[in-house]
């Protein structure tokens, strides 16, 4: 019997044995294979393409900071880095580790260069003051026209205090043109914030187009004689500005409604003209980017600059056969291409475009590889360096993972042929199985497969990105994509180029009656496609550090080669889809300034109450994957002092504008909420009026286990350029402006309180 036993432990120490000699085997080869893609990501380079990843990653976090990060902190940590991955060059892994950080301060002194380029005041509250400026740019609507007015004097205002520029909106057809001297009065606002916590903040991008207030004109708009010569690149901006209208108008002439404005946004980049229904078409049928100046254009118009000047020159046998005239084409096609960037407004989507095209031609110049994952991040190092904040935009992040798919297609591509023409003959899988899976592999690369196959790769790429941003998918974009691209390429961009280049000779109207017909086409597409079942998926906010991970899992699949290391995408894409699943729910949302909120009545669907704004009740309803018009969601109970709603436990939250019905609704409401400021000791349940708005910016509101969970777009302490810090108040001020009684105090006792404030 101890024989028996000590043989069962021999053999349990021989299968210990021998299943951690087989495991070590197989770590050995895990290992090996790491090792042996490592060097292949080594001899293509791909690491270095992490390094813009982390420039741009420290101009997010310079630009998500809650206050403003030291310039010369940044600049002493990326000198200091800097010197040390040099110190360390000859050892691998601390050189990578120094490179990388160098990299992330290289963002954040980036970020702090271009906040420092563009600082200029800002309006703190509404006024209504005489102004006067260079009108730098208009688009004209339907009705009226939104304009651009670079400021030579305001009213009440000096020089420090006066903003750079002002965007306004008038509901009159203007007298004027780009390049005007204007006087006007008008109401202007600060910027808006964000609706939400963690959404959209045109505040923000306000800031760094130095716009420093909106608001419209009051009145008539005057033409007089400037001070002085407006600056040359104002001149000539103007300049352009004016041809662009004229040729929209031109265009909108030869075809009215819809189709007009989708030409417009198509040829000249002005999207004003757009109607609501229109828009919300080619949204659902996942073909929005049509109207927008990006890559597929930018592409095209630089090809058709070289295919054609090439051909031109090639016309003649003696510098066909003596100069190189495609360099010559290639340098001729980026001036092309700069002055249509020039001409369609040059937006980030276009500007990306630009210089992605413009490294593409140059390596013609070098000879060198023209479509590399390389031309794109030194794309993205031009935007981190000219324009950092643009990382945070939608046009950004989908346009930049869309080519990022692109590229890797295309690289794959050339690695599958030549993996095609070593292979020895015969490496087929057997059965008819393996002959379809053969024949798919192939198809890819190939024909319709190959366009479906890159539709495909793209759709995904930036899925995430347009889930996280609009909150909503469209699945019916591969149909749409493909459909879309060969209109622009057939279409859209040979009539934008004919158009404008026939337009000063009046011979254009029949390239417009050409991209009609195209854009027909499109319309008719678009409605079959959102007519088809789930057009739009609507989907609520994501978690904040979902997209973060989400964006690493399209990085890891588009700039790594191996399949290995493009596998690493999949713990990223894991995270970010759980995240997706668990962003913030709220029961009730409010306005940054106090005049509208929206509560989830009994049903679960948001009400808007208060003073209705558009673009607001839209940010809620996209947030709370609502898909109904924002107009549709008004309600509540309302009349001149204010509105009220029930809670989901019953009780009222009150939105008063009137200071007369305070007192009353701080006796009765559970919440109130209310533009102005609440008076001393008011006894509902949870005040929110303008010192705590100042104070936390928009606000949402959870009620879950008898707890009330509150969420602020402003972190505590906040105070960056384009979120400042609010002006200490004292602390009584606001009651001074009602008595005991509720009654507002007129004369100068209320001048004294409330509107000494201001």
């Amino acid at each position: 019997m101890a024989k028996a036993a000590v043989g069962h432990a021999q053999e349990e120490r021989e299968a210990v044995e021998g299943f951690r000699a087989r495991l070590a085997v197989r770590l050995q080869a895990a290992y090996a294979k790491f090792a042996a893609a490592w060097e292949e990501e080594r001899a293509y380079r791909r690491a270095s393409l992490w390094l813009p990843v982390a420039a741009g990653a420290g101009a997010i976090l310079s630009l998500t900071a809650d206050r403003e990060p030291s310039l010369l902190a940044a600049c002493v940590a990326l000198a200091f880095l800097s010197a040390l991955a040099y110190v360390l060059r000859a050892h691998r892994a601390a050189f990578a580790i120094a490179i990388v950080f160098a990299a992330l301060a290289a963002g954040i002194v980036a970020q702090g260069l271009r906040t420092w380029r563009v600082a200029a005041p800002v309006v703190t509250r509404p006024m209504s003051v005489e102004i006067t400026g260079f009108v730098e740019q208009v688009d004209l609507r339907r009705t009226g026209a939104r304009f651009t007015v670079r400021l030579t004097s305001a009213q009440y205002l000096d020089d420090a205090s006066m903003p750079y520029r002002v965007r306004l909106t008038t509901n009159r057809a203007p007298e004027f043109e780009a390049g005007a001297h204007i006087a006007l009065k008008a109401r202007l606002m600060p910027p808006a914030r964000a609706a939400l916590p963690g959404g959209y903040d045109f505040a923000r991008d306000a800031f760094f187009m130095r716009i420093g207030a909106v608001g419209n004109a009051l009145g008539r708009v005057e033409a007089i004689e400037p001070p002085e010569p407006a600056p040359l690149s104002l001149r000539m901006g103007a300049a352009v500005d004016r041809f662009r209208n004229a040729l929209v108008q031109r265009v909108t002439e030869r075809m009215p409604g819809d189709a007009g404005a989708i030409a417009a946004a198509m040829v000249a980049g002005k999207r004003d003209h757009l109607s609501r229904e229109a828009r919300e078409l080619i949204r659902e049928a996942g073909i929005f980017h049509i109207i927008t100046i990006a890559g597929v254009q930018m592409t095209l118009v630089a090809g058709i600059f070289f295919v054609g000047l090439r051909r031109l020159l090639a016309l003649s046998q003696t510098l066909a056969l003596n100069y190189p005239i495609k360099k010559w084409a290639a340098v001729l096609a980026i001036f092309g291409a700069i002055a249509y960037d020039v001409f369609t407004g040059s937006r980030v989507g276009a500007e990306r475009a630009l210089v992605m095209t413009c490294i593409m031609l140059l390596a013609n110049v070098l000879d060198r590889p023209s479509v590399s994952m390389r031309n794109l991040a030194l794309a993205v190092v031009f935007v981190v360096a000219v324009e950092p904040e643009a990382l945070m935009g939608a046009s950004f992040q989908l346009s930049f993972a869309a080519v990022a798919a692109l590229v890797a297609v295309w690289e794959a591509r050339l690695a599958a042929q030549a993996r095609a023409r070593t292979a020895p003959l015969g490496n087929v899988r057997p059965g008819r199985v393996g002959e379809w899976l053969a024949w798919l592999s192939e198809a890819r690369w190939h024909g319709l497969g190959a366009v479906l196959f890159a539709t495909i790769c793209a759709t995904s790429a930036t899925a995430s990105f347009m889930a996280a941003d609009f909150h909503e998918l469209s699945p019916w974009v591969l149909i749409g994509n493909p459909l879309t691209l060969l209109i622009i390429e057939f279409f859209a961009v040979p009539a934008a180029l004919m158009g404008s280049l026939l337009y000063p000779f009046g011979l254009d109207a029949p390239v417009w009656l050409w991209l009609g017909l195209g854009i027909e086409i499109i319309l008719a597409a678009a409605r079959m496609l959102a007519s088809l079942p789930a057009s739009t998926v609507h989907l609520r906010e994501f978690a904040p550090w979902a997209l973060p991970f989400l964006s690493l899992a399209v990085l890891s699949a588009t700039l790594w080669r191996t399949n290995l290391f493009r596998l690493t995408a999949l713990p990223f894409l894991a995270v970010g889809l759980y995240g997706a699943t668990q962003g913030p729910r709220w029961d009730v949302a409010i306005q940054p300034n106090g005049e509208t909120a929206a509560i989830r009545d009994a049903q679960g669907r948001l009400v808007t109450i208060g003073r209705f704004s558009g673009f607001t009740s839209e940010q809620w309803l996209r947030a709370d994957a609502d898909g109904r018009d924002p107009a549709a969601s008004r309600g509540g109970l309302c009349d001149k002092a204010g509105c009220t709603a029930r809670l989901p436990d019953g009780g009222a939250l009150a939105l008063v504008s009137d200071y007369a019905a305070l007192t009353e609704d701080c006796a009765r409401a559970k919440i109130l909420v209310t533009p102005l400021y609440a008076p001393w000791g008011c006894k509902a349940g949870l005040v929110i009026d303008r010192r705590r708005l100042e104070e936390t910016g928009a606000i949402t509101l959870r009620f879950a286990d008898g707890e009330t969970i509150l969420r602020t777009a402003r972190s505590p302490g906040e105070d960056r350029p384009w979120s400042p810090a609010p002006r200490k108040r004292p602390a009584r001020a606001a009651a001074e402006a009602v008595d005991e009684n509720g009654e507002r105090v007129e004369g100068p006792e209320a001048i004294s309180g409330l509107d000494r404030l201001d």
